[in-house]
C-alpha cells in the first residue's frame, strides 16, 4: 500500500510540474516576455536548460538522463524492497523522485528543461516547480542524515564513556 501511495505522489509531481510547464510552454513569455509576480522580488521568465541546477553539465543532456533514470531506478527499488525504515526519508525521496521525473521528462521529450521562476532578490537560477521539490527533498534528507549522524556519534561517546 505504501508503494502505491508513493508511486501516485511521485506521478503527481510530475504531472503538476508537466502542467504547469506547458502553461508556460503556451505564454508569452516563450517570446521573451516578463510576468511579474511580487515587483523586486519573483518574476515569471522562461529559460531553457540544456544542463542541471545552475546549469551545471550544459549541453549533457543525454548523460543528465541516464543519471536522472538511474536514480530514479534506485529510488524505486529501496520503496518496493521497504528499504526505507523512516517516513521522512520516505517523503524526501518521493519529492526528489517526483521531481526528478519531471525535469527528466523534459530532458527525453524536449531536449531541455523548462525553466521559468526568477528570484530578483538574490543572484539565483532561474528554476522551475520540480526544482523545487528536488531541492526540498534534498534538505530534508541531508537534515536527517546529519541528524542521525549527530545522533550515533553522541550514543557512541556516552558508551566510550560508560554511561
Amino acid at each position: 500500500m505504501v508503494q502505491v501511495i508513493c508511486c501516485c505522489a511521485i506521478a503527481a509531481i510530475a504531472a503538476a510540474d508537466q502542467l504547469i510547464k506547458l502553461a508556460v510552454l503556451a505564454s508569452s513569455l516563450v517570446s521573451g516576455g516578463i510576468y511579474t509576480v511580487i515587483p523586486d522580488i519573483l518574476q515569471l521568465r522562461y529559460v531553457e536548460n540544456t544542463g542541471a541546477a545552475f546549469s551545471l553539465f550544459s549541453g549533457k543532456t543525454e548523460l543528465l538522463s541516464v543519471f536522472t533514470a538511474a536514480v530514479l531506478l534506485a529510488g524505486f527499488v529501496l520503496i518496493f524492497t521497504n528499504k526505507i525504515k523512516s517516513k521522512l526519508v520516505l517523503t524526501s525521496v518521493v519529492m526528489l523522485m517526483g521531481g526528478g521525473l519531471g525535469n527528466l521528462i523534459d530532458r527525453v521529450f524536449r531536449h531541455f528543461v523548462v525553466d521559468y521562476i526568477e528570484v530578483l532578490f538574490v543572484d539565483f537560477a532561474v528554476f522551475n516547480f520540480a526544482d523545487c521539490f528536488v531541492t526540498v527533498g534534498e534538505f530534508i534528507l541531508i537534515g536527517y542524515l546529519l541528524y542521525d549522524i549527530i545522533k550515533d556519534f553522541k550514543k557512541g561517546r556516552q558508551k566510550a564513556d560508560g554511561q
